[in-house]
């Protein structure tokens, strides 16, 4: 599998040692990478390298990969990104596409994953193979999201989403502390 003609990708992660491993296996498939490990280098290199993709986490130290987004399209409007995180919701994926994100996927990823994604693969065709769950998610998944969503809503105000969910501060803090629940119970 061979992408030089626009097989240019910027990796956009605080964790150094991730941006290394994918970024190898991604350079062994033919393309052409970049690392940046917070949103000003990501912009700085965006400026310099002009990549075809961007591989963004969601979480960058004290940013949000979630605010970037737009600072991206921006810098290279033709570029595809897509947007990876280790704690997935449907709230996180939805305001992730209207920022401007292509695609969305949840770690760990391998290359693979990466590359189909990247070439527009992913959510589209996994969705067509999908079959439905034979039950709705657990009540304590959809709590999380919806504590995302409101979360989201208030830029990540710890202290004015508590105040809407009309929880305590503490005891939101301790919900968000949590990982996140399963879609689907393990066989």
């Amino acid at each position: 599998m061979n992408h030089e003609a626009n097989g240019r990708i910027l990796l956009v992660d605080d964790d150094a040692v991730f941006n290394q491993v994918l970024g190898r296996a991604l350079s062994t498939r033919g393309f052409e990478v970049r690392g940046a490990h917070n949103g000003k280098e990501a912009l700085a290199l965006c400026a310099e390298f002009k990549p075809r993709y961007i591989v963004l986490d969601l979480k960058l130290g004290t940013e949000s990969g979630l605010g970037l987004i737009p600072s991206l399209n921006r810098e290279v409007p033709d570029a595809r990104i897509l947007l990876l995180t280790g704690y997935a919701s449907i709230a996180t994926a939805v305001e992730a596409i209207k920022r401007g994100a292509h695609d969305y996927l949840a770690k760990p990823v391998d290359a693979d994953q990466v590359v189909q994604a990247l070439l527009g693969n992913s959510v589209q065709q996994q969705a067509a193979d999908l079959k439905l769950p034979d039950a709705p998610p657990p009540l304590k998944r959809l709590e999380w999201e919806h504590i995302q969503r409101v979360l989201n809503d208030c830029e990540g105000n710890i202290s004015e989403a508590a105040r809407r969910l009309g929880l305590h501060r503490r005891t939101l803090q301790r919900k968000l502390a949590k990982r996140p629940v399963r879609e689907t119970p393990p066989r």
